[in-house]
């Protein structure tokens, strides 16, 4: 099995993400896994070939989130003095976070197993989630003595609401698919072994559109989250005009009054 955390295959416009450490049920925030997310990221906006990614996790865990034995242990990163730590956590455990964040094509959650802290926040940074029957959600920091310092308390009551993200946070409670489902947390649940091939299905859906326009939605969906009203309007008129101008519109237009599947190539 490879070394690294993270698993790239590229299959048409699909690329295809597995966090790869499943003997312990895919821990993240180690040393250097800010970097491989980030390389990760950079891949995929990168490759304007690229119009979807799917990730999940190996064997039977998405990601369970930190490494609580490294934490008990004090091994690691978590060795070290405090200001040392607190750069572990902004360019290790951020850049996690914030590597998910950048990236520029949509992001299908394929959440095949417990999506657990940390594990929990790289699952809601997928743009849509599908769950497993046998997943299972928490934001559990507070049981271990912690608070979510990954970034958790600002993008987790943008998902489900503030009453029930304070619920996770507070109780330290863990949900199952169905409850997520019911919350918002992900779209749809399916048996276990269904879950790839709807992935794949609704990834070879989206692919469908043109990939300019694709992007730019998903970067006004990312900027609406915190700009203001007037400044979402101002870019979104500047990024009308820009697909406006592409050969994929024509080719969308002809295509509809042509009562024919259009063809785009990004142009």
């Amino acid at each position: 099995m490879s070394d690294d955390l993270l698993l790239f295959e590229k299959h048409g416009h699909v690329a295809k993400v597995t966090i790869n450490r499943p003997d312990k049920r895919n821990p993240l925030g180690l040393a250097g896994d800010g970097d491989q997310f980030h390389a990760m990221a950079k891949r995929v906006n990168d490759d304007f070939d690229i119009r979807c990614v799917i990730m999940t996790g190996a064997g039977s865990a998405f990601s369970a989130g930190g490494d609580l034995k490294a934490m008990r242990d004090r091994t690691g990163e978590f060795g070290v003095d405090n200001l040392r730590l607190r750069d572990h956590y902004r360019s290790g455990i951020h850049g996690i976070i914030k590597a998910m964040w950048s990236i520029e094509v949509p992001i299908v959650g394929a959440i095949n197993g417990p999506a657990i802290g940390l594990g929990g926040d790289v699952a809601s940074l997928c743009d849509i989630r599908l769950s497993a029957a046998s997943a299972k959600f928490g934001a559990t920091f507070l049981k271990i003595g912690l608070l979510p310092g990954d970034g958790g308390a600002w993008l987790l009551p943008r998902i489900v609401g503030w009453s029930r993200a304070a619920q996770l946070y507070f109780t330290g409670d863990v949900v199952d698919a169905e409850t997520a489902r019911s919350w918002g947390l992900v779209s749809e649940v399916y048996p276990d072994d269904q879950l790839m091939t709807e992935a794949e299905r609704l990834a070879a859906k989206i692919i469908q559109q043109p990939p300019q326009a694709l992007r730019m939605t998903k970067r006004l969906m990312r900027d609406g989250v915190s700009a203001s009203f007037d400044a979402i309007m101002e870019m979104s008129a500047a990024m009308q005009v820009l697909v406006q101008r592409t050969d994929d519109h024509m080719e969308a237009v002809n295509a509809f009054f042509e009562k024919r599947t259009p063809v785009f190539t990004g142009k």
